[in-house]
């Protein structure tokens, strides 16, 4: 076992080279969060000019390789295990801990799921290093150090970890992929891990899944129509949830919204919720906040509906309207009503059709 000295400790740092990321997978799929990361990683990797590594653990998963390979990374660090095939804490950090010890990474980058949020902190202290939570920027400074950016309160603040690896989680969505290419080589290791079932303190017995059938899943919606405190009440929140229908988008909202108990948590977006990216993001009554507009500002298009103009949505919009939402809404509706019915192409009133109208 290697000693947490040597791990975290500044008189070996120039030894620490690669940034990896941990590419989390879930019954044989990955998380779209490791490809996420991927991307910014090739960039990191390019301005150190040290290898991009995606470490994956799992079983029966060796496939999944060829995907981290197209997406980005230079090398795959390969540990399969039948008692890696579910997740469970102490082994996942276990065998990670191990694979440090041995590599020494110089960046560590983990998606921000259930899973990752549970296993990364606990990974830091084994390793005696810091780490930041839910980034949404990753640079380099000129000393080569890893640049952790987050939102502070209205900032965004830059954190340096002067210990390695330098370790940092990102929220799904916070980062775009790169367009995968298919015709990328990379070294696949395979490494064998001794996994014991007495290391750990949790069996599961189970797996119950569940789904949501009333709202959609907002990390992974194509359109979502946001709602504020700006709706008043939980009962007038029931315009977001008409527009939403009629658009055949995922219903949201903002913290203020979740804290009053018109929408459930996992319906907020921004920075203590969720991170998006859809195609289409209508924000109605919504001030614009930064704990906000950090978790939907690289959304493909804004539309921010509010009666300030000085509001700080407008600043981010694609399209604004200003004006009273409980005028606005029931006329927007009214006129999508009326498109549909005439079979009018309202996304692009064009001959072309498009491929994927909402």
């Amino acid at each position: 076992m290697v000693s947490k000295t040597e791990i975290g400790g500044a008189e070996e740092s120039a030894s620490y080279k690669g940034v990896w990321v941990f590419a989390e997978q879930k019954d044989g799929n990955l998380r779209g969060v490791g490809l996420e990361l991927l991307g910014v990683g090739r960039r990191l990797a390019d301005r150190l000019g040290e290898e991009l590594v995606a470490v994956l653990l799992g079983c029966g998963i060796e496939e999944l390789a060829k995907d981290l390979v197209a997406y980005g990374a230079d090398k795959i660090i390969l540990a399969e295990h039948e008692l890696l095939g579910r997740y469970t804490t102490e082994t996942y950090m276990n065998v990670l801990a191990e694979l440090v010890y041995k590599y020494k990474p110089s960046v560590l980058l983990m998606g921000g799921t259930l899973n990752g949020r549970e296993l990364a902190p606990r990974l830091a202290a084994r390793l005696s290093t810091g780490i930041t939570a839910d980034c949404t920027d990753f640079d380099i400074d000129k000393d080569g150090h890893l640049l952790q950016i987050k939102p502070f309160s209205k900032l965004m603040a830059k954190i340096k970890c002067r210990t390695k690896p330098q370790m940092a989680t990102a929220k799904p969505n916070a980062f775009k992929r790169l367009k995968p290419d298919w015709s990328r080589k990379a070294t696949v290791i395979r490494e064998e891990v001794k996994v014991s079932p007495n290391e750990t303190r949790t069996r599961v017995i189970e797996v119950v899944k569940t789904t949501n059938s009333i709202y959609g899943n907002v990390e992974e919606a194509d359109a979502i129509v946001a709602g504020g405190r700006g709706l008043g009440s939980k009962e007038n929140f029931k315009l977001i949830h008409d527009l939403a229908d009629l658009l055949g988008a995922t219903v949201a909202g903002t913290r203020s919204v979740v804290d009053r108990g018109w929408l459930p948590a996992s319906q907020q977006v921004g920075q203590s919720g969720k991170m998006v990216t859809p195609r289409l993001y209508i924000a109605v009554g919504i001030s614009g906040a930064t704990y906000h507009t950090v978790g939907m500002q690289k959304s493909e298009v804004i539309v921010a509906i509010n009666k300030d103009v000085k509001a700080p949505i407008f600043q981010i919009a694609t399209y604004g309207i200003v004006g009273d939402l409980f005028e606005i809404l029931p006329i927007f509706m009214d006129r999508l009503k009326k498109e549909y019915q005439e079979g009018v192409d309202i996304e692009q009133p064009s001959e072309q059709k498009p491929s994927n109208p909402y």
